[in-house]
């Protein structure tokens, strides 16, 4: 993948010492994360740089030895938040407590894009009688969330669990409800989380279905129960996704796979070597970034809090890397 031409978007090859605590991040986890995925990568050198990987290098020297740090700037501002795999209460059987379906994507949506937007899918018969329902949650608004989060467990009340990932969208715009409680003037932006929005939904239930509608954005899922228990959620590269060393990016301007070095600003300055194995639908942008916290409502507070700028190199072959750099004028 080569990174869109265009006059608005710049490269500079950067050296190691310019990256904010390089030298003190843990490269081992990195590469191990990068070993998840490197497989996968279907460009020759990606592959010939995982089987160095795989010989056991020094990881620090792995990296500065066959990558250079790109930073990659489109003229937006850089922005990074957090995500994480919810756990939900629900049924494989609909019933007076569970009656929000999951559902899977049918056909319709897979060929048309855009497709129904949320409040018609959702107040129409549609998806009624056709099966698409993988099972059924107790919470409307925990079910929104997983839509934005792409993937999450729910635990059935036996005590095991169901996986659901994402499968695809209806392809309508994503409207964020917490930037619109801010336009409202409900909130100021430092007040809004994941949390405080869903308090005032489930508070407020006429205003808060209303609310969501904003979000015409609607993602289905699919069953994924082949993953362990014990191991991420899949992300866009259809392996498990690594708490704190995994990020969903655009992957117009970052190649999923590539190691990503961050230097997030804020109360709780992040400094490390991600991998990029996941993408998001409001993830837009060559600067922008969501970090994956992990599974459960601790990650899911954590990630719930972060909104903060910043800068990202995309760590590149050394023959890519300097590639995207504009031809000297003669």
């Amino acid at each position: 993948m080569v990174p869109p031409a265009s006059a608005d978007v710049t490269y500079t090859v950067m050296d190691y010492d310019q990256l904010d605590a390089w030298d003190a991040d843990d490269h081992g986890a990195a590469l191990k994360t990068f070993l998840n995925t490197c497989r996968d990568m279907k460009d020759v050198d990606w592959r010939n740089l995982c089987k160095f990987a795989e010989a056991d290098p020094d990881p620090r020297q792995f990296f500065e030895l066959f990558f250079r740090p790109v930073l990659i700037e489109d003229g937006n501002e850089a922005m990074f938040t957090g995500y994480f795999e919810p756990e939900l209460e629900g049924d494989l059987y609909p019933s007076s407590r569970y009656k929000y379906p999951v559902y899977a994507m049918p056909e319709e949506a897979k060929v048309n894009n855009p497709w129904l937007p949320r409040r018609e899918i959702l107040n129409s018969d549609v998806m009624k009688g056709r099966g698409l329902e993988i099972a059924y949650v107790d919470d409307p608004v925990e079910l929104f969330f997983l839509q934005i989060q792409g993937s999450g467990r729910i635990r059935l009340p036996n005590g095991s669990h169901i996986r659901v990932g994402y499968r695809g969208a209806n392809g309508q715009p994503y409207r964020s409800i917490g930037v619109e409680l801010i336009r409202r003037g409900v909130y100021d932006a430092h007040q809004v989380s994941a949390d405080v929005i869903k308090n005032w939904v489930r508070r407020n239930p006429e205003d808060g279905r209303e609310l969501l509608y904003h979000n015409p954005s609607y993602v289905f899922f699919r069953e994924v129960n082949q993953v362990p228990a014990e191991d991420g959620p899949l992300g866009a590269m259809n392996r498990s996704v690594t708490a704190m060393r995994s990020i969903a990016v655009d992957p117009s301007f970052v190649p999923l796979g590539a190691p990503v070095w961050i230097e997030k600003d804020g109360k709780d300055p992040l400094h490390r070597l991600m991998i990029a194995q996941d993408t998001g639908s409001a993830i837009k942008g060559a600067q922008r970034a969501d970090v994956f916290f992990g599974t459960g409502d601790a990650a899911g507070r954590a990630a719930g809090k972060l909104r903060d700028p910043g800068r990202m190199m995309v760590l590149m072959p050394i023959q890519r890397a300097y590639a995207l750099l504009p031809e000297p004028l003669l």
